[in-house]
């Protein structure tokens, strides 16, 4: 795990230098398009159960509900025009990096439960997979994302944890990188 740990401050650290003059184009589009700030912050849990804030760009109008993506998918849409592209490419994501930077997250790893998903979190410690730490991106998300249910998704994240190496973890990005930009999966 030493390994995982340095090359997620490596990458992380590198990306954000890349991405930096693209992440502030970002959040004047966001500015421009709704009002609000263009970061949105959310309590997850993280590795061993314990809280952590996860940063994102913003893609939705402020004071939507705080719920999972299948629930959301329900609602009527609250996603803004900016947002709405923001998701297509992923690029909501990027400011995760700064999470993997102070070590809240990792690259790779199962995607992390929003705070008030008991039941998941529940049956996430059960099975062992809060001793990773989430990621931005994971074997349950290059396996179809949100196309998935969460039983589904729970499948691939103790699939992860249980054949983890440093090698899937490459292959986890290189697959991370044609779902982007194809696309799939994403809502």
């Amino acid at each position: 795990m030493l390994f995982k740990r340095l090359t997620d401050i490596i990458l992380s650290f590198v990306l954000l230098i890349i991405t930096a003059p693209l992440m502030v184009a970002l959040a004047i589009a966001i500015k421009l398009d709704t009002p609000g700030p263009a970061l949105y912050k959310q309590k997850r849990v993280g590795k061993h159960g314990r809280y952590f804030t996860i940063m994102k760009f913003r893609t939705m109008s402020i004071n939507t509900p705080e719920v999972a993506t299948d629930i959301m998918s329900k609602l009527p849409s609250t996603i803004t025009r900016t947002g709405y592209w923001l998701r297509k490419t992923s690029f909501d994501e990027l400011p995760q990096l700064f999470n993997v930077l102070i070590g809240q997250m990792s690259i790779v790893g199962p995607r992390p439960a929003l705070y008030n998903q008991t039941e998941l979190t529940a049956r996430r410690t059960e099975l062992g997979i809060l001793q990773f730490p989430p990621g931005i991106t994971g074997w349950a998300q290059v396996n179809g994302r949100d196309d998935l249910p969460d039983t589904v998704k729970l499948q691939h994240d103790k699939w992860y944890c249980d054949h983890w190496s440093y090698w899937l973890d490459w292959r986890i990005i290189a697959m991370t990188v044609a779902a982007v930009l194809s696309r799939r999966g994403a809502f």
